[in-house]
């Protein structure tokens, strides 16, 4: 189990206040809500101590820059969700189109996602992380909320790598899930300087 640099440290987790209201959108509704709000694709690794685990998000979110802190959700469906809410540290895969096989590799239920020994290693310290993606950020687990059927987590970023850069207004080769579809987005799909 790899623990998090000293300046950070895991908190407590928050305890979600219990709100009624007189209505509510069912699943499905909200569900058909978000297909057409595309999301960014990231894939998230952890190791708690009983072994590596992976799962595709589209909930990552940047929230401060000082410091430099990040959130994304966990559904209690995820088999990776009982690691997820013991580690101390995960590492973000951003990724672009380039990543379309990590994506499908840790959206894929059933299977065990490091079989492949050539497509991942550990950093030195423990973390599982998948080589040649986009973007990776190493974070410390400062928070967890439960949220309905998910937990938000919120992370301090400690270490990165880049290996595709994103120039400032360049096209890019972001890989987007849009309605149950990946899409590559690129200066095909720019609308406006």
């Amino acid at each position: 189990m790899s623990r998090p640099d000293s300046q950070a440290s895991a908190a407590t987790p928050l305890e979600a206040p219990e709100h009624v209201f007189s209505s509510s959108l069912s699943p499905d509704e909200f569900k058909a809500l978000f297909r057409g709000h595309p999301g960014g694709v990231a894939v998230i690794t952890a190791d708690a101590g009983d072994g590596p685990v992976a799962l595709t998000a589209t909930s990552v979110s940047s929230v401060s820059a000082e410091p430099p802190l990040l959130i994304f959700s966990i559904s209690a469906l995820s088999s990776a969700s009982d690691v997820l809410s013991r580690a101390d540290t995960v590492v973000v895969h951003l990724l672009d189109a380039h990543d379309l096989d990590v994506a499908k590799l840790g959206a894929t239920r059933g299977i065990d996602r490091f079989t492949q020994t050539h497509r991942w290693s550990r950093l030195a310290t423990g973390e599982p992380v998948y080589r040649d993606v986009r973007a990776w950020v190493r974070c410390a687990v400062i928070n967890r909320m439960d949220a309905g059927t998910s937990t938000v987590i919120a992370a301090h970023a400690l270490q990165s790598h880049i290996e595709r850069d994103v120039h400032p207004g360049g096209p890019g080769d972001a890989l987007v899930y849009h309605n149950r579809t990946w899409h590559r987005l690129g200066e095909h799909s720019r609308i406006e300087d």
